[in-house]
């Protein structure tokens, strides 16, 4: 392990769409929220309140660790690589801004609500029923034989920007 002590070199995902624009997402993350992500793969017979489970057994896991209340991203599907990109993208929603899939939009709200039900942690863990202000879904195909879930979390500052050019 090699500190550089300036927080470089930075990670830089990039995709190429249709058009003549330039989207620049920015989104600094401490490591406080960083370190407490987490990846799992699933049977392909797992249900949604197995992957819920493991998410609410993660938050409680992490505690006041990320600096609660936390924006939980979830990536599912894609390969053991690609879920938690789909995690850590899913972080660049604004507040309220659900998936445009119904379902999934469905589960970002069931996931929420079983946080904070569940996990006791509170604001700074100091206990109560707001932990999660937000959790957002991202989905990916994935092969048959396969299920991977990814947890990022984000502490409650949530910092991102976006440019268009």
């Amino acid at each position: 392990r090699i500190n550089t002590n300036d927080n470089t070199p930075v990670i830089v995902h990039y995709e190429f769409v249709e058009g003549d624009q330039l989207e620049i997402n920015f989104m600094p993350k401490g490591a406080g929220s960083e370190n407490m992500g987490a990846i799992k793969m699933f049977s392909p017979a797992a249900t949604k309140d197995d992957i819920a489970d493991f998410i609410v057994n993660k938050v409680k896991e992490a505690g006041p660790n990320p600096c609660p209340p936390i924006i939980l991203g979830i990536g599912i599907g894609g390969t053991f690589d690609y879920a938690p990109y789909l995690a850590k993208k899913a972080l660049l929603r604004g507040a309220g801004e659900r998936n445009k899939e119904k379902e999934i939009a469905d589960f970002e709200l069931y996931i929420m609500e079983r946080v904070n039900k569940e996990s006791g942690v509170g604001v700074q863990g100091l206990g109560g029923d707001t932990t999660a202000l937000e959790v957002f879904i991202e989905t990916f195909p994935c092969h048959i034989a396969s299920l991977p879930v990814a947890l990022n979390i984000n502490c409650h500052a949530a910092r991102h920007a976006k440019v268009i050019l």
